[in-house]
């Protein structure tokens, strides 16, 4: 039991020198790369840059405890960072005491969601979220915040959460492009972009090893942090109007308790649940597609208590609501990472940076931090997605669709509640209209297929109806249709069997409708029957009336109703 909730007695106990060696060096290396992510987000979320290395200290070390991948990496990401600025500027203005009050009040607010959650063992709920959907979202949410920065990347004033804000923003304060930090941007993402694309390619030919091209590659960011740092100092660009990151302070964040200021909380309520939903989706997505690749698992429901308990080591350290991040636990999953405590030294390492390096990143140009958001962002925009999508199903795509139009013109909450909303009525449109298809035998075996299909034997006076779908309330009244319309058609009918090899379930409303169904036909002269029903179903079915009252029987198997009611009655 012990174990269970405490993940880190799984792995702590086989640990070796070898591990040891592996884990810090992933952590040095993911230490390196994410400060200026964390930077980056924060500011993003319309905090003090400071706030993204406190969200990356005490977050780590809470899911080295609680949480069950190996490789996963929480802190600041860009979604959460957007979603958190959106919640935020409803309640406080920015830069004030009150907005960084707020933050950490959310941080607490999800953090404590999401470890009832996981207590509760509600991590199944994150499968009401399709993929298309979820597609939808991140590439929506990525456009948005890609063009949030355009601001910074211009040196304009800019604001909005919205592409309609955003846009009269961006076009009220066009003509005051600032050019040096344009050409500071414009420099960063054309360097960026070049490490992602043809970084790593370049440096193996000139005869840089694959492994390590591959991490130089992915350490653009740092490169373009150092150089445009330099170059900002050393030229005095902050006294020419260049934006920068400014004084940030020294030493471990200041700890204290979230406000307990109940309007406060309940105007959070709302956007405490979906960001801790999309930083669950997110996180669990890339965890389980992580252990897959070395042949572990990781739980979903711990990782919601992982989740939940670093976040609120994120809100009682002045942090921000955090996640496992996609471009830093790819980082630490390529470092070699082999267990949680690879995290533990990435916060060490950023803590070491926080007490005694934040001056020399006083001179660090905001506008380099806009080009590095937007190029790790727009990796989320999925064409290929949409593409697929389209082409496969219709009714996905417009699900998708939907969700990135209101993202996009209304805010990222009602592009998630959209989402969900749209996953479940899409779910439940399907499930509503059961397919069936009337089946007959294929001659000379004992195999039953859909009659519109194959070339296959059948009775008039039998009706072999097989449904493939579970029974409940949504679709109960649609298979009592289904039953009456098949029996008008065909008049000669003496027998319907009812196939349940896909029915897993039949709940209180779906026995209500059999109940009917097995009186209308014999009041009509038909015998109803069920054939291949599933343990648990017979289970369930044998804790009520109807079977006593069925008029006719309960086959093992299709070919035994056959054989037994293929012959007419005299």
């Amino acid at each position: 039991m012990l174990k269970r909730y405490l993940p880190i007695l799984t792995w702590l106990p086989h640990y070796t020198l070898r591990l040891f060696g592996a884990d810090l060096l992933a952590g040095v290396i993911v230490t390196i790369m994410v400060i200026p992510q964390s930077l980056a987000y924060a500011i993003l979320a319309g905090l003090p840059a400071v706030v993204g290395l406190y969200a990356s200290l005490l977050p780590l070390l809470a899911y080295t405890l609680f949480g069950t991948s190996r490789t996963l990496a929480v802190g600041p990401v860009a979604i959460l960072a957007l979603m958190t600025g959106a919640a935020l500027v409803n309640v406080a203005t920015p830069g004030s005491t009150a907005y960084l009050e707020a933050a950490t009040a959310l941080a607490l607010l999800s953090g404590l969601m999401l470890a009832a959650m996981g207590l509760m063992k509600l991590g199944f709920f994150a499968n009401f979220l399709s993929h298309p959907v979820i597609s939808g979202f991140l590439t929506a949410s990525g456009i948005l915040i890609a063009t949030s920065q355009a601001a910074n990347l211009l040196g304009i004033s800019g604001s909005g959460f919205t592409v309609v804000e955003l846009a009269v923003s961006l076009t009220a304060n066009i003509a005051n492009i600032h050019w040096p930090t344009l050409a500071i941007g414009a420099g960063c993402l054309g360097f960026l972009v070049l490490m992602r694309s043809r970084g790593k390619a370049l440096l193996q030919w000139l005869g840089v090893g694959k492994g390590l091209a591959s991490l130089i590659a992915k350490a653009g960011p740092v490169f373009a942090v150092v150089a445009t740092t330099l170059l900002s100092w050393q030229f005095a660009l902050a006294e020419k109007g260049v934006a920068v990151v400014g004084i940030i302070p020294q030493g471990l964040p200041p700890f204290s308790f979230p406000s307990l200021d109940l309007p406060l909380w309940r105007e959070l309520l709302i956007p405490a649940l979906l960001i801790s939903i999309v930083g669950f989706v997110e996180s669990v997505s890339m965890g389980q597609m992580l252990a897959a690749k070395r042949r572990q698992r990781i739980s979903p429901n711990q990782e919601l208590i992982g989740l939940g308990s670093a976040n609120i080591a994120a809100a009682i350290s002045s942090g921000m609501p955090v996640t496992g991040g996609l471009s830093r636990t790819v980082i630490n999953f390529d470092a070699g990472a082999q267990t949680p405590a690879a995290g533990a030294f990435a916060a060490l390492g950023i803590g070491l940076v926080t007490l005694s390096f934040t001056p020399l990143l006083h001179h660090l140009p905001i506008a380099t931090l806009a080009a590095t958001i937007t190029v790790s962002i727009l990796t989320l925009v999925d064409t290929q997605m949409i593409r697929q999508t389209w082409r496969y199903s219709r009714s996905d795509f417009a699900a998708m669709a939907a969700t990135i139009a209101l993202t996009l013109v209304e805010g990222v909450e009602a592009g998630i509640i959209a989402g969900v909303t749209l996953s479940i009525g899409l779910f439940l449109y399907r499930t509503s209209r059961p397919h069936s298809a009337l089946v007959g035998r294929v001659p000379g075996t004992e195999h039953f297929r859909n009659m519109a299909r194959h070339e296959v034997e059948s009775v008039s006076h039998v009706a072999l109806l097989r449904v493939d779908e579970s029974l409940y309330f949504a679709n109960a009244r649609y298979l009592e249709d289904t039953v009456y319309t098949l029996v008008a058609s065909h008049p000669e009918l003496e027998h319907v069997v009812l196939i349940c090899s896909a029915v897993n379930l039949i709940d209180a409303s779906a026995l209500e409708s059999l109940d009917a169904i097995n009186a209308r036909l014999k009041d009509s002269g038909v015998t109803l029957h069920l054939a291949e029903v599933k343990g648990p179903v017979m289970d369930r079915l044998k804790n009520s009336d109807f079977l006593d009252e069925l008029t006719g029987r309960v086959f093992l198997s299709t070919y035994s109703a056959w054989s037994e009611l293929k012959q007419p009655r005299e």
